[in-house]
């Protein structure tokens, strides 16, 4: 495979790396352009085209959170827990949806050595290299910023019914990022026997399967209140006809079932569905 061959095939995996350190597909598709432009321009006596790539494409997405911060935020030590968690637990997946919120708190070297790792589990030897430093230093940063992410101020805790309409923009929206960042490694979709006649599937487990059948519908879903739980209904000349019943815990969507049954919609009530944070 000659270069441009390469780098069309590692490209769904920079985007993807991208998206993840800076929380914007726009930001990212721009990184991973600005790379091949450096991949171009590099001479013949690359070893390992993937490796370079991705050293290449990370500085670049930490030179952009550098350039986001307008003022120094100066280091605020985070007291470690032992044994050091870092070989054994892969946080970036179960942290819930202020996770955001949380990396816009670290440093640049601790965002990208908790994502690097924590998420796409490379070594530390490797993300020393990216980062100019030693692997203990960046087994440190990874582990000051799992510890900053563990202990979430409060005010980044979304409401349920933030997280249920958060995840409905979304399906709408076809931000397959942001469903994946809502649900719970183990999602699962379940139905009971009225929902499955009405068409619904009967059940889909994972958390990629399910943001896949949300991604992109749920464009007639309106928000709903059921025994006071915030959900949503498909709705039919004003008449709800199958309720999105939510199952969260800790700000993550774990389960969703479809519901058809006439006693179920009849406790259903429209809600104003929740404004967007800034």
């Amino acid at each position: 495979m000659d270069r441009t061959e390469i780098f069309v095939a590692e490209r769904p995996r920079l985007v993807g790396l991208a998206t993840r350190v800076l929380s914007d597909p726009a930001e990212a598709e721009d990184v991973v352009q600005q790379a091949w432009l450096r991949l171009d321009a590099a001479g013949d006596d690359i070893e390992n085209l993937p490796a370079w790539l991705t050293t290449v494409t990370t500085r670049l997405c930490l030179d952009r959170l550098r350039a986001r911060r307008s003022v120094p935020v100066p280091e605020v030590e985070v007291a470690e827990q032992a044994p050091d968690p870092a070989d054994d637990v892969v946080l970036a997946d179960t942290v819930g949806v202020a996770l955001q919120v949380v990396l816009d708190r670290l440093t640049p070297q601790e965002r990208v050595a908790f994502v690097l790792h924590d998420t796409f589990g490379f070594e530390f030897a490797t993300i020393a290299a990216v980062l100019d430093s030693t692997p203990a230093a960046a087994r440190k940063l990874a582990s000051r910023a799992r510890a900053k992410v563990r202990q979430p101020a409060s005010e980044d805790a979304l409401a349920d019914w933030e997280v249920v309409d958060a995840f409905l923009a979304a399906a709408r929206q076809g931000d397959f990022t942001r469903l994946v960042q809502l649900l719970a490694p183990d999602a699962v979709i379940t139905a009971d026997d009225a929902a499955v006649l009405a068409g619904t599937p009967q059940r889909i487990e994972g958390r990629d399967e399910v943001a896949t059948f949300f991604n992109g519908s749920a464009k007639s879903a309106l928000p709903v209140l059921v025994d006071d739980r915030p959900g949503a209904a498909w709705y039919l000349q004003g008449e709800a006809k199958v309720l999105f019943d939510f199952t969260l815990v800790d700000g993550l969507v774990t389960a969703i079932t479809f519901r058809a049954e006439p006693e179920v919609l009849s406790r259903v009530t429209r809600r104003e569905a929740a404004a967007p944070r800034d």
